[in-house]
């Protein structure tokens, strides 16, 4: 179901949050015009609306939280997932020849893939067979090495050690791409601000003021905080996108 969350459009879905706050807002100021109506003067102010903000602020927090830490944890594997490669590159240049120019250019292809990746916009389609390419790209390497160490290579452990760590990081990676806020979160935040919207409708309604501006001012920071949060949650296609920095470096000091 977290899947769900990930191929939403965090613009589209913020579009449609704040115009679901507005007709949510108008319908409680249609309850409150009713219950004034109906029962006159003497109703002491609802502490619903108070109560229902105050969660509003607390999932909203809590959730952009979540994401942002799950940002963090992405941009950390990009740098572990660099470190990885760099030090497998430079067991790869003490080989002798072929040996090294074979992984050699193995890495420099697996490190390539690595930025297309996360740089470009793909679709599902195309992200698994990027998949199907590192693991390609990874049986290579193992046969590379496999090959070295039988030939006596005296870097035999170091370089073993550095192949582990390429593979251990690119599930560590793939892992931290793949993790989302789960869609009951999300879904809540989604029932909390129409309700909150709502229950301040009804009380602007039932004291006959309608503070247009102040509401709409609401609507438009509550949206962009859930659109924000959203467009973390999308590390594949968002605006917000994890720096490739480290890769780029590391791509630079590979010579072709």
């Amino acid at each position: 179901m977290e899947l769900i969350v990930s191929k939403m459009d965090a613009r589209n879905v913020a579009v449609v949050v704040a115009l679901a706050m507005l007709v949510a807002w108008r319908v409680g100021i249609r309850m409150g015009n009713w219950l004034r109506l109906k029962g006159g003067g003497g109703r002491q102010p609802s502490k619903f609306d108070d109560a229902s903000m105050a969660l509003l602020g607390l999932l909203l927090a809590f959730t952009f939280g979540v994401s942002i830490g799950k940002h963090d944890q992405r941009r950390l594997a990009v740098v572990a997932d660099s470190n990885a490669i760099g030090d497998f590159y430079t067991c790869a240049t003490l080989l002798k020849e072929p040996a090294r120019t074979k992984l050699q250019s193995v890495i420099r292809e697996y490190a390539e893939l690595r930025l297309h990746l996360a740089q470009g916009r793909i679709d599902s389609v195309e992200f698994e067979n990027a998949l199907t390419r590192f693991q390609e790209m990874q049986g290579r390497m193992a046969e590379v090495v496999g090959q070295a160490v039988s030939d006596g290579t005296p870097i035999a452990i170091p370089l073993i050690n550095s192949l582990n760590e390429v593979t251990s990081n690119h599930a560590a990676r793939l892992a931290a791409v793949r993790d989302q806020v789960p869609l009951s979160i999300v879904t809540l935040l989604f029932v909390s601000s129409i309700i909150t919207t709502m229950l301040v409708g009804r009380e602007q309604g039932y004291a006959a003021i309608t503070e247009l501006a102040g509401t709409l001012c609401f609507i438009l920071l509550v949206s962009l905080a859930i659109y924000v949060t959203l467009d973390l949650n999308q590390p594949d296609r968002g605006v917000i996108r994890v720096s490739q920095e480290p890769l780029e470096r590391l791509l630079s000091s590979m010579p072709k």
